[in-house]
């Protein structure tokens, strides 16, 4: 469905900004990126104006009004290059040039400079631990054993048996991560599809041409760069067994124990210390761009706070890094979020935390952080309110991912995606051990009436709309001020005119379970935050506290008597405190 904008194709570069920063955000100290929220599109699920069923460039600047109505800083499109697609696009034959799917580089320069002009930074996909089987460094990899490019992916010889050279594991097949083959007469080495070798960056023309890859789109005007699967670059080169995971060991972050991956532990294929200098050059390149950023994705790991912080120590690794502490399929609670505050603290005491609650590769927020109430009940879209005020309350920035911040939960197999609609490999190499990941992926709902949602104008779209998604569309959420996405809008804004929010220190308070509550300080401002995470009314003393002013221009409901906070279920209290 091609939205009823008309100016979007022509657009005059020069327009005037319609930017919902204030003065305010210009006079913290720090760089735009430590405290940003950086909204996560998935082009192909955000909107289709050519009317093939999947997302394009066209359709991301057709809706820029809404991606800025939400207050957000930056944008990170999923990859838009050139792809074979057997995964989505993190299959690429040309870091440099734009798939047809999605449009063509006129069309993301136009997508560029309306962005800035939204002031709305932007950020590209950095795929550059594999590329695809059909990129031309491969191909004239796997010709033989002495070509230019013969070391440019990781090779080695069967065993005397004829099996693979170890025991390593693919992320997502659940069998050897080597693939035979014929041509070369050697094994090459995959995390993800066989379809995916992994480049070999122990070989610095390697990091060369990854790094001229990054230039070009410096060149062009992007502010930074999304680093999908950094902690995934280098490999044990002696190519050494990965040792066998205990029953009762750690298990990875945010990953399903069902996935065969966890057999083993992720000691030699992949999360090796001698990653981290090969962070230094990267880093080097974007600071020569001034305030273009690099966010790196650490996970996969058994410990990925640990791990992501040593990826942002110092002044020559990443600027941010996520990991997927929150990531897991569990509900959310007040001591839950408090101990990993108090590790993020102690990892991350420099700052460099970016908080990541939901992404592509991920089930859906909602569906992740969800459980019953007393009576039995879902949680309702309250407790997501709370959890919005929550996240933006946190010392960093923060990735929102589309379609988060409607509420929207997973697509099930197969009652809202077929299984013959399957389109993940992930999801087709397993389901139903594993689902995969098209759950979170099914396209935006931008209307509760039209056909397919007003996403496509085609018959079909690549990925069904679960009809549950229907009631939760933009549409219905523009019309009620009190709906979720008004509140994360509300907030947004809200945060932007807050200096100890965007650039305070963060200390915790003692607070009885299920409140979670902290202090953000900045200058003159001293912000007390308090957060009822049950479906129980609870009561807060605030008398321990200097005097203090509520903020009630949020509408969060919670009764004050002579000192004494009741916080209703799934409550939210902001005050200011005097210094």
């Amino acid at each position: 469905m091609k939205p009823n904008v008309k100016w979007w194709k022509n657009a005059a570069i020069n327009r005037r900004s319609w930017r919902w920063e204030d003065a305010n955000n210009q006079q913290h100290n720090g760089h735009w990126w430590q405290h940003a929220v950086i909204y996560q599109i998935y082009p192909r699920s955000f909107q289709d104006t050519t009317g093939n069923g999947i997302g394009d460039l066209d359709g991301i600047i057709a809706r820029m009004d809404y991606i800025a109505s939400l207050g957000i800083d930056a944008i990170w499109l999923c990859p838009i290059f050139e792809s074979p697609m057997k995964d989505m696009g993190y299959d690429i034959t040309n870091m440099r040039v734009i798939d047809p799917l999605f449009g063509n580089i006129k069309d993301f320069d136009r997508l560029l400079k309306i962005a800035h002009n939204f002031g709305i930074k932007v950020l590209l996909d950095g795929v550059w631990n594999h590329t695809s089987d059909q990129h031309p460094w491969f191909v004239e990899s796997r010709k033989n054993s002495d070509n230019p490019k013969a070391d440019w992916y990781v090779w080695a010889d069967a065993k005397p048996d004829g099996s693979p050279p170890n025991n390593w594991l693919s992320a997502f097949m659940g069998k050897s991560a080597w693939e035979w083959d014929e041509q070369r007469q050697q094994h090459y080495f995959y995390n993800f599809l066989a379809s995916q070798p992994e480049l070999n960056w122990h070989n610095p023309e390697v990091v060369a041409a990854i790094l001229e890859c990054a230039e070009f789109w410096l060149d062009r005007g992007i502010d930074g760069f999304r680093l999908d699967a950094v902690n995934f670059y280098i490999h044990d080169k002696h190519l050494r067994d990965n040792p066998i995971r205990l029953k009762n060991g750690i298990f990875p972050d945010g990953v399903n124990r069902d996935n065969p991956m966890v057999e083993h532990m992720f000691q030699f294929n992949f999360c090796r210390p001698e990653n981290l200098e090969l962070l230094k050059p990267i880093r080097e390149l974007c600071d020569r761009y001034g305030d273009a950023v690099t966010l790196g994705e650490v996970t996969l790991c058994e410990d990925s706070i640990y791990l992501s912080g040593e990826y942002i120590k110092g002044k020559d690794r990443l600027h941010l890094v996520y990991n997927s502490a929150l990531m897991a399929e569990k509900p959310m609670s007040a001591n839950l979020m408090r101990e990993t505050l108090k590790r993020v603290q102690q990892h991350f005491s420099e700052g460099g935390q970016c908080w990541m609650v939901g992404n592509h590769d991920y089930g859906r927020l909602r569906s992740r952080w969800t459980g019953v109430d007393a009576n039995g009940q879902p949680y309702p879209d309250k407790f997501y309110c709370a959890i919005a005020a929550l996240l933006l309350s946190l010392p960093g920035a923060l990735c929102l991912y589309q379609g988060d911040e409607l509420g929207l939960s997973e697509g099930k197999i197969p009652e809202d995606i077929p299984e013959d609609k399957i389109q993940d490999p992930f999801g087709q190499a397993l389901y139903p051990i594993v689902s995969g990941r098209d759950g979170s992926r099914t396209p935006m709902p931008w209307s509760g009436d039209l056909s397919n949602a007003g996403f496509t104008d085609s018959k079909e779209p690549w990925l069904p709309i679960p009809q549950k998604h229907l009631s939760q569309a933009v549409d219905r959420q523009n019309a009620d001020p009190d709906s979720l996405l008004n509140t994360w809008r509300k907030l947004l804004h809200w945060r932007k005119q807050q200096p100890a929010l965007i650039a305070g220190n963060f200390r915790l308070i003692d607070t009885p379970e299920p409140v979670l509550g902290f202090i953000r300080e900045y200058a003159d401002q001293r912000l007390l935050c308090l957060f009822n995470l049950s479906d129980e009314p609870v009561k807060y003393d605030l008398s321990v506290h200097s005097k203090y002013t509520p903020e009630t221009s949020l509408g969060f409901d919670s009764k004050l008597r002579q000192n004494v906070l009741e916080l209703p279920e799934y409550g939210v209290f902001f005050a200011n405190l005097e210094l």
